[in-house]
């Protein structure tokens, strides 16, 4: 018999009402783990925990809470092989990337450690005399983590660690696609030096556990990254409580490739960003923007590289993409193929399901062309190993259409000239910009987040988080006469 994974309600592990089997897309046979599911009666039970956990958290010294946040990250970090291997047999991304993530994910904590030792307020005269004013920042209660399955653990890590940092209480409900990486994370900060029920796993699907978490008055702050219209239905139900909100959602992400470009260097960075993580990255550049000077070359080019790269099982040596997550993900990756085709672009090569030595999600990267940018394969987001390009006659065509989204999250651009790179960076209207470099990969000391409908509410990660994790308290201070 297989063990289930419980919840942490309330502070302690507990059954669930059901539950779910997690299987690895690379090899349906094998059985990652069976996993509780939450009940509406345990969100409630341990929401109350949490705000009592809460102000007791709020009242550690910052070197207690320090000495926590980086435990945490340190073990994480020293981990990182054994549970990267885990992460990539659920998940399904090749086991370098999954190690990296969580590598990655151990550096949020460390960092967001250090800057519990920063949280410096600011003092000013009052324009009344006699009278100092103090300006600090204060958690901001019970915060509510929504987080992915396409990087179930270093998506989660840059929400939690700020929220720890400036001692917010936590309730994470998990995509239940990826609930072995969530069990791992919460076992290791379950076991620091934090208050009974602080920091809680509520595993459920997302139309019940998720939407009773999203509407409860008990909840502060609700962090999100997902899809537009679930990230709209959350903005719906909490704006009733009026509760503060951060979302993360959608991308249509594009590099533009000019005729000035180091063509292998715009291939390298057109296959890394398009099918790294088999193209379920909310930074992917699924749209590739290419002057027609160098159209026929770089497409050459790109197919190429796309048929040389290895599809394989996630643990195994020299794969550079895995499967995807789950059959409705396959096949809603298919269905975009089917519909690229009807609206009249080409397909060079990929795009199909493959069968492979283990039962699993597998599908080979496709390429695109002949593709303007009204089709729906350009403009809606397909979160899977897809690409399509789109020819344009010069630079101001090339931003225009890099522009023409609805979303607004990475872009970039391939060229040796400075005068396009510095007016492209100006100008390219999303939140992270990228110059000679993939439009995935960016950095956990910096803001990262987008415009349009990709991002909603204030930054992520680095110094940007504390505008989210906390709240302003002014406070005026009369000393009364010196004499």
């Amino acid at each position: 018999m297989t063990e289930t994974k419980l919840n942490l309600i309330a502070g302690s592990w507990t059954v669930g009402v059901d539950e779910i089997e997690n299987r690895n897309p690379s090899d349906l046979s094998d059985l990652v783990g069976m996993f509780a599911q939450a009940s509406s009666d345990q969100l409630d039970a341990t929401l109350d925990q949490a705000k009592i956990a809460q102000a007791e958290w709020a009242a550690y010294g910052i070197e207690r809470k320090y000495n926590v946040l980086m435990a945490i990250g340190n073990e994480m970090m020293a981990r990182a092989e054994e549970l990267g291997t885990l992460l990539s047999r659920e998940e399904g991304k090749p086991l370098a990337e999954g190690k990296g993530e969580v590598y990655r994910a151990g550096q949020f904590f460390t960092y967001y450690a250090a800057e519990t030792l920063r949280q410096i307020g600011e003092n000013a005269d009052s324009v009344r005399e006699g009278i100092e004013i103090d300006v600090r920042r204060e958690a901001v209660g019970t915060v509510a983590i929504i987080s992915p399955w396409n990087f179930p653990t270093a998506t989660a890590s840059w929400k939690i660690a700020p929220a720890l940092c400036y001692g917010n209480a936590v309730v994470w409900k998990p995509a239940n696609a990826t609930p072995a990486s969530a069990v791992a994370l919460t076992e290791i900060i379950e076991r620091q030096d934090i208050p009974k029920g602080l920091f809680s796993l509520v595993m459920g699907a997302g139309r019940e556990i998720g939407q009773r978490l999203v509407e409860s008055s008990k909840v502060d702050a609700i962090s999100f990254t997902g899809s537009v219209p679930v990230g709209k239905g959350i903005a719906s139900a909490a704006i009733q409580n009026l509760t503060k909100v951060q979302m993360e959602m959608g991308s249509k992400n594009a590099l533009a490739v000019m005729d000035d470009a180091d063509i292998d260097l715009a291939v390298s960075l057109a296959l890394g960003g398009a099918f790294g993580g088999t193209g379920q990255k909310c930074t992917a550049s699924s749209r590739l923007v290419v002057h027609s000077a160098v159209h026929d070359e770089f497409v050459s080019k790109l197919v190429a590289g796309a048929k040389a790269m290895k599809v394989g099982h996630a643990l195994e040596a020299g794969t550079q993409i895995g499967p995807v997550v789950t059959e409705q993900q396959l096949n809603e990756n298919l269905a975009y193929v089917d519909l690229g085709k009807s609206e009249g672009a080409e397909l060079l090569c990929g795009g199909q399901r493959l069968e492979m030595p283990h039962q699993g999600y597998y599908m080979n990267p496709g390429i695109f062309i002949g593709t303007t940018n009204d089709m729906r394969i350009n403009r809606e987001e397909m979160f899977a190993p897809l690409a399509a390009v789109i020819k344009v006659s010069g630079y101001d065509e090339a931003l225009s259409v890099v522009n023409d989204t609805n979303f607004g999250l990475t872009s970039g651009i391939v060229t040796k000239s400075l005068a396009r790179a510095n007016h492209f960076r100006r100008n390219a209207q999303t939140g992270c910009v990228m110059v000679n470099l993939p439009t995935a990969g960016t950095d956990y000391h910096v803001p990262f987040g987008g415009r349009g409908d990709s991002s909603y509410g204030p930054r992520e990660q680095g110094k940007a988080a504390a505008e989210f994790y906390t709240t302003v308290k002014t406070a005026y201070i009369s000393s009364g006469s010196p004499f």
